[in-house]
């Protein structure tokens, strides 16, 4: 067992910003638009100076150091949130309120197609918020907010430049962003473009054991993955460009907005197929004939570098109408169309899948007028998604989703205590276009009540219970279903398995609980949540013991299963020292999650301590963090536990300000250390570590 080092333990006094602790933030992704300390949900915010530190290419790396939160990677380019252990189809990434409508769901390798590096703010609900948006965040919510459409008329004009370079892969990402009124019209643009190379690490790509197995593989010395210092095939480039506009009358505003997102990057080499599979040992290197090859293609996985291209073109319309009419406080209308496709390119330059994912979704929320102490909102949600793949690697046939949910959230307030309730109906329908499989459809209903006391101006407890349901994803209940014949079933090159779909399923349900403390003075705040969820019939993919040409076969089923864990947070005014303020935070997290059957819950979060020591005094900022992470030895079915790491990092800010513009220049020292860091959350833990010793470089002018 990896032990916490005491260094570890004093320096984690520490994730804060130098400066006072910022006036509290009103969660958009909250119907009701309430501050942080209005709501028992469980809450983490990032914007202004503090998303600027954090935020990188990803949003699971954008993330990852927040309690409760961690980095889904598949290498540089893919970095998918972990809420509480849940990922995938159980945590919904919005853009601005509606979903993301990408393929991340689908598959770990597939990129969110959102950029953090725009973003205004991020919001994430840590637990069910399936009263809000649905099954699909049964497991939490990320909302990433940019003003595309802009929410009010701009007094004068404002914008900004941002140029940050990274030396772990040669990655430049420029940012730019403008914003303006010609009368009643407000106007936005904002355009990214990023390139990387290769990521480097710390020594081999591959784990020692797995190198080593592989090294005694001498006919297949020519495809080892990755060398000494880096991981081949992770380059990668990303354009995306908005452009958005609202008209504003005297009660409310109407807007459209458009985006357009180019992302291709690398998968890292090895990671389709897989390094441990038994297809790379003797026996296979002495049947490696060109019957062989016939059966399986030119292109045999683990030995091909792949590549994708991902293009999405999205429309976002907005209409806030304040007062409509007698007893609605506000009406709010979105309406959303996504255009996405990813190919997947092959080595040799072919396309091997194509996946598309075309999709509307509405939503509406009324907010009525305080009726005494009530206070609340009533919301419709529609969405019609067709989701297709085509070529090599399909094993999902078309499938058209229909989904209708429907809302209502109430809140009383009564001297200290204010008490939230609401509830939730959503009716699923599946048509997929295939004769081996019928069109299902779903009821789910969800509900929850919470209780937020005030118990003095410093003090502050809540606590929530819910129950949501939510109903199989397509992937969930279709993979592979066409195939009858196991010699056509098709291998998941993400994960090196085959992947079994089961109609069957029924609707995965989960109770929950939260409880938190709150303590807030001054520049001092603490926060303690304790969180118990117990899923009925949670739907896993769990091996079935058989292979087919020694591929392991996966079938989707269901079984119950309970997460429970604890985060802390925390942040210090300390003295004043040296002319300035010296400030020191600390967080941590443990999330336990376990299978009816006795095994672990596969890809969970270790155990974790950290924080940040900071000093800003006028135009200076100084800071150091580490990030200490256990051993994770409860691996899930078929895993190889994960070794703990400690994480050094550390930055200095310098900031020229005026009136009328600001100028930001940054550096960041980022695992100064060299630490080999394997995510025990990601899939390529043992081809894939994360990046090694590196310096990221930055300035960012604004007006």
């Amino acid at each position: 067992m990896k032990r916490i080092t005491p260094l570890a333990v004093a320096v984690a006094a520490a994730t804060a910003a130098a400066e006072p602790l910022p006036m509290e933030h009103v969660l958009v992704s909250v119907p009701l638009h309430k501050q942080e300390a209005e709501t028992a949900l469980p809450v983490t915010v990032l914007t202004g100076d503090e998303l600027t530190r954090n935020v990188a290419g990803t949003i699971g790396e954008t993330l990852a150091n927040k309690p409760g939160l961690a980095n889904a990677s598949f290498g540089p380019g893919v970095g998918q949130p972990v809420i509480r252990g849940q990922q995938g189809p159980r945590v919904t990434v919005l853009q601005n309120g509606t979903s993301s409508a990408d393929a991340s769901n689908i598959s770990a390798d597939h990129a969110v197609a959102s950029e953090p590096l725009l973003a205004d703010s991020i919001e994430v609900l840590r637990g069910p918020a399936t009263l809000l948006y649905g099954g699909g965040a049964i497991g939490g919510v990320v909302n990433i907010l940019d003003n595309r459409i802009p929410t009010s008329l701009p007094e004068e004009a404002s914008g900004k430049f941002e140029y940050r370079h990274d030396t772990a892969s040669s990655l430049d990402n420029v940012v730019a962003r403008g914003e303006g009124a010609a009368g009643n019209f407000a106007f936005h643009a904002s355009g990214l473009y990023r390139d990387w190379d290769n990521l480097e690490i710390p020594g081999q790509a591959m784990r020692e054991a797995d190198h080593a197995d592989h090294e005694e593989e001498e006919e297949h010395e020519e495809h080892e993955e990755g060398g000494d210092g880096e991981i081949d095939n992770t380059g990668g480039r990303t354009k995306s460009l908005t452009l958005g506009s609202s008209y504003h009358f005297e009660n409310g505003f109407l807007g459209l907005a458009v985006n357009r997102l180019e992302n291709n990057y690398g998968i890292p080499s090895g990671s389709h197929g897989g390094h441990g599979d038994e297809e790379h040992d003797e026996d296979h290197d002495e049947d490696h004939d060109e019957d062989h090859d016939e059966e399986h293609g030119e292109e045999e996985l683990g030995h091909e570098d792949i590549s994708i291209e991902l293009e999405q073109t999205r429309y976002d319309t907005a209409l806030h109408i304040h007062e409509p009419f007698a007893g609605l406080e506000v009406i709010r209308g979105f309406l959303t169309y996504t255009d996405y496709e990813h190919a997947e390119i092959e080595g040799n330059g072919e396309v091997g899948t194509v996946y598309e994912n075309e999709t509307w979704e509405g939503r509406i929320e009324m907010v009525h007028q305080p009726f005494g102490n009530f206070h609340g909102v009533l919301g419709l949600q529609a969405t019609d998604s067709e989701f297709s793949a085509e070529g090599e690697e399909a094993f999902i046939p078309l499938t058209e989703r229909e989904g209708l949910g429907l809302f209502l959230v109430e809140d009383f307030h009564t001297d200290n205590w204010l008490f939230e309730f609401g509830l939730r109906y959503d009716r699923d329908e599946l048509s997929p276009d295939t004769f081996a499989a019928a069109d299902e459809s779903f009821d789910a209903f969800s509900f929850s009540a919470s209780a937020l006391w005030d118990i003095s101006s410093d003090w502050q407890s809540g606590v929530a219970l819910s129950r949501a349901e939510r109903a199989p994803a397509t992937e969930e209940l279709y993979s592979n279903v066409e195939n009858d014949d196991p010699e056509d079933w098709v291998v998941h090159a993400a994960t090196g398995a085959i992947e079994l779909g089961n109609p069957d399923l029924d609707v995965e349900t989960s109770n929950n609980v939260d409880f938190s403390v709150d303590w807030r003075n001054d520049d001092h705040f603490a926060s303690v949540t304790l969180f118990y969820n117990d899923f009925q019939d949670y739907i896993g993919l769990l091996a079935i013991g058989t292979e087919v040409d020694e591929v392991p076969v996966y079938v989707y089923n269901q079984q119950d299963a309970e997460f429970y864990g604890v985060e802390v947070d925390s942040e210090f005014a300390l003295t004043e020292f040296a002319g300035g303020a010296l400030r020191l935070g600390v967080f941590g997290d443990s999330i336990t999650g376990e299978l009816d059957s006795g095994a672990d819950v596969p890809r969970m979060p270790p155990m974790r301590i950290g924080g940040r020591l900071s000093w800003q005094a006028d135009q200076w900022r100084v800071w150091g963090s580490v990030l200490d992470a256990d051993d994770q030895d409860s691996s899930g079915e078929n895993e190889e536990a994960t070794e703990g790491y400690t994480r050094w990092d550390a930055g200095i800010e310098y900031r020229l300000q005026t009136n009328e513009w600001d100028l930001l220049a940054f550096a960041k020292f980022k695992n100064i250390s060299d630490e080999e860091i394997r995510l025990s959350t990601s899939f390529l833990r043992d081809v894939a570590p994360e990046a090694g010793r590196s310096i990221e470089l930055g300035v960012r002018y604004s007006f």
